[in-house]
């Protein structure tokens, strides 16, 4: 079975459209009206026709729920990995992101924590093996 979608709920679509975009530099694959919201999936530059991340309202009463507890307890809702952690941490930090966490190592990974201003913790991950 091949992933096709890995979604993250958001706040506000149009905020997180931009931030996902602008800042952190992923490219529009669907964006499709429906109504108040829009169908919104993002890939990598990298990966065109990889995994594709789902930009979802937390419109839900249980969604809104689940992410202030992730938030609240410091737990990111996904992660993303990375060739170059440091690299990428500079950039990002340079462009204005808020980490919560700067890389750190755990065995054969490292880690950063950051907020992508729509609710959510992201976590970066580079893998050394």
């Amino acid at each position: 079975m091949k992933m096709y979608i890995k979604s993250v709920i958001v706040d506000d679509q149009k905020k997180a459209l931009d931030f996902y975009t602008k800042t952190l530099g992923f490219v529009v694959k669907h964006n499709i009206p429906m109504g108040e919201f829009s169908w919104i999936t993002l890939v990598s530059p990298e990966e065109p026709d990889g995994v594709e991340l789902g930009i979802e309202p937390n419109q839900h009463p249980a969604s809104r729920t689940f992410q202030k507890a992730l938030m609240t307890d410091g737990i990111p809702w996904t992660a993303f990995r990375v060739d170059d952690i440091e690299a990428e941490f500079k950039r990002l930090e340079q462009a204005g992101v808020v980490f919560k966490q700067k890389p750190v190592r755990a065995g054969e990974a490292t880690t950063a924590i950051f907020d992508d201003t729509c609710g959510n913790l992201i976590q970066l991950i580079e893998l050394h093996f």
